[in-house]
């Protein structure tokens, strides 16, 4: 039994932020209940190549990025334009504990399935709206897309290439970073409101936007300029608080140096064959070494390059500094510590016998998370759904069907 296996959720959201929150809860043991357009689902659904191959290595119906967001869900189709559809997701939303949708502000409304309609008939859901701006503000009304918020909210200011150099300019992170922290934040949220319900018995509403998110995730950058007034600007890989912390080239490659203190950069500086560095009066302390990074960089890259990447590794693993290399997915997924934590898992496909996915980080002693179902395919549970859920008759659920309703 999963840790949330008394929960049942319904999930009206699509494309990332709301699918993984939605996908989180489902593998701690959730009912997670994924409502999806007849005929063509969740956008991300469409979003390929690349696509799952069967096993004569043709493309299924199913993209790579839908099967990322969606695995231990359920799904059910139905068309809430129409009143019957409403009709069904409220009936299903009386019977959940968490509704999760990530519609334009006011956009459930007209449909009578916004928060307040479904408070009025289930006092204690949980009611997760998933939006770029959030309920309030100016730009309420507004879409709001994961990279346009990298922008918006500052994080793009601070990745890629320092102005003056080759290539500078800004650069969004290479996955939807900002969606994934909203996933995760909504996440914790409804475990909050749930909480707050198991005292109380009342249920609410929760506000999640792209856009404070993307801020709140600033971290210490943010605080760097609250403190300072001045706008941190682009270092490529550098750190803005930490020298050495970057990239350095070696004789076959690049690697990573993070030295977090002074005795690490002491033990770094004799394995690089240059202990004075730790006794230069310029390098001596980190804050020293921050004011003089133009000065020290040079020179570590140019030591840097007589080892190869390997060697560098094992060198300051042994000396206790840390460091790594710079894999791409297949060096990653081969290396000897993903495999050891299993971070990469096969599940059952009825279309492909079997489907890859990502394994959940989340490591529970008493209630782990299992992988029970693959990603659903488009309306994969409907019947069973409505069933269920609901008591309709298979004699109902094909009316329903045949008038376009599922």
């Amino acid at each position: 039994m999963g840790a949330l296996s008394h929960l049942r959720v319904l999930d009206l959201s699509r494309v990332l932020a709301g699918p993984w929150s939605g996908q989180i809860l489902a593998d701690l043991g959730a009912d997670v209940i994924k409502v999806e357009r007849p005929g063509s689902g969740d956008d991300t659904r469409a979003w390929g190549p690349p696509f799952l191959k069967d096993a004569e290595g043709e493309n299924t119906s199913e993209a790579a990025y839908y099967l990322s967001a969606n695995r231990n869900k359920r799904s059910v189709t139905i068309d809430f334009t129409r009143p019957e559809g409403q009709r069904l997701v409220r009936e299903l939303a009386a019977k959940s504990d968490i509704v999760i949708e990530n519609f334009k502000v006011g956009g459930l409304a007209v449909y009578g399935l916004d928060y307040q309609s479904l408070k009025a008939i289930n006092p204690q859901l949980i009611y997760c709206s998933i939006t770029g701006f959030g309920q309030t503000g100016p730009y309420a009304k507004r879409a709001g897309y994961d990279f346009m918020i990298q922008g918006l909210g500052g994080l793009m200011s601070l990745t890629g290439r320092p102005e003056g150099e080759e290539g500078a300019g800004p650069v969004k992170v290479g996955v939807a970073l900002t969606d994934i922290l909203t996933g995760l934040y909504a996440t914790v949220a409804m475990l909050a409101a749930l909480a707050h319900r198991q005292q109380t018995g009342v249920g609410q509403h929760v506000d999640m936007a792209l856009l404070d998110v993307q801020v709140a995730c600033l971290a210490n950058q943010a605080m760097n300029y609250l403190t300072t007034g001045n706008p941190p600007r682009r270092l490529g890989n550098a750190h803005p608080n930490i020298v050495p912390y970057q990239d350095f080239p070696t004789a076959d490659g690049d690697f990573i140096l993070t030295v977090g203190n002074d005795s690490q950069f002491r033990k770094f500086a004799e394995v690089a064959g240059q202990p004075q560095w730790a006794d230069d009066p310029r390098f001596l302390t980190n804050k020293q070494r921050v004011a003089n990074r133009a000065e020290l960089i040079p020179l570590i890259r140019q030591a840097t390059v007589f080892k190869t990447t390997a060697e560098w590794v094992a060198q300051l693993e042994a000396a206790g500094v840390p460091c790594g290399p710079i894999n791409d997915l297949a060096q990653m997924f081969q290396d000897p510590q993903v495999l050891a934590r299993g971070l990469a898992v096969n599940i059952p496909h009825p279309l492909a016998g079997s489907v890859p996915q990502v394994a959940s980080p989340i490591r529970l002693s008493q209630t782990p998370v299992e992988y029970r179902r693959a990603p659903p395919l488009l309306g994969e549970h409907t019947e069973a759904v409505l069933g269920e859920v609901l008591g309709l008759a298979a004699a109902e659920v094909q009316r329903l069907r045949d008038a376009g309703v599922l």
